[in-house]
């Protein structure tokens, strides 16, 4: 006799619970736990390094952007790069014997998402003791913890909707790890700091969560507005010149009040100058490029946790 839909959707419903149910059991007892302290000490590292000009001026919040989203990445794919394929052999017989696929990668998303906003409130409370200076006003919420709380969970759960998509698509745990590297790289390239990107690499960008990320904490901290160092470090070098030192000493003998009141507006003309020739578009603080991006990194999850539903109903064709 054939179920009704309201029967089969029950069914999946208890299903998922089950699954959900078994993951937190493997998470407390098959100390699945260890990524929380992992994250926090990546975290630290990652702060020491580059917390110091983090949202203070512009080259070290573009540096510590890159540094935040890297540290999102990296914890979204070791959470969940082996969790499918470490027993497929399980799912495959299960599903003949009536489990939903559908239950079983559900079960597996809320608990990925639960883990990814854990850490990621873990990494901003270290960042907060190693003296990260947060601004206080957010662009979307009102609050900027609130609001890079959810564009670091997005960049977390993206990615690791993308290690789960790879660890249905992949049959060993060896495959899987061996893919993970060559993820990583690809989401640092195409990032867009560390590497200027032109032309068609540029485009293909656009299908990374690292640009979206980054485009989204930059976007976040104003960083159009921040101060850049750049031309104050110029500047001392200018100074030292045999140039600007016979100037010096010429004024020294005339006026040294209107000359230095001179160099003055001087180096404050050039310095908004060069700040504003580091000021970039798509790092605007505005409401709509932050929805924009959350929006962007939120379809890369959907997207990945699909096809990996997708990937996975063909398990029974599995061979191996």
């Amino acid at each position: 006799m054939f179920k009704s839909k309201e029967e089969r959707y029950a069914g999946r419903l208890e299903q998922t619970k089950v699954y959900l149910g078994k993951l937190f059991r493997i998470f407390i007892y098959e100390k699945d736990w260890k990524v929380l302290p992992m994250a926090s000490i990546i975290a630290a590292m990652v702060s020491y390094v580059v917390g110091k000009n983090m949202f203070v001026n512009m080259e070290g919040t573009k540096v510590g952007a890159l540094a935040f989203v890297c540290v999102c990445i990296w914890n979204g794919f070791f959470n969940s790069i082996q969790v499918v394929c470490r027993e497929r052999s399980v799912i495959k017989r299960e599903h003949r014997s009536g489990m939903s696929i559908f239950s079983y990668l559900s079960a597996h998303v809320i608990y990925q998402a639960i883990i990814c906003a854990l850490q990621v409130a873990i990494s901003l409370v270290v960042y907060w003791l190693m003296k990260v200076k947060f601004p206080t006003e957010g662009v979307v919420t009102g609050s900027f913890l609130a609001d890079i709380f959810i564009t670091l969970f997005l960049i977390t759960f993206a990615a690791d909707m993308m290690a789960l998509m790879v660890s249905c698509l992949v049959h060993t745990t060896t495959t899987a790890m061996t893919v993970m590297p060559f993820l990583l790289i690809v989401q640092l390239v195409f990032a867009g700091v560390a590497f200027p990107l032109h032309g068609f690499p540029e485009t293909i960008s656009n299908a990374s969560i690292s640009k979206w990320g980054i485009y989204a904490v930059c976007t976040e901290s104003n960083y159009n507005n921040l101060p850049t160092t750049v031309f104050k470090k110029s500047w001392k070098l200018l100074k030292k010149s045999e140039y600007v030192k016979e100037l010096e000493d010429l004024g020294n003998k005339i006026d040294p009040a209107m000359v230095k009141d001179l160099e003055d507006e001087i180096y404050e003309n050039l310095a908004q100058t060069m700040q504003e020739s580091l000021q970039v578009e798509e790092y605007e603080t505005e409401r709509a490029n932050v929805l924009r991006e959350w929006a962007l990194l939120f379809v890369f999850a959907v997207a990945y946790a699909g096809i990996g539903v997708l990937a996975l109903e063909f398990v029974d064709k599995d061979k191996r």
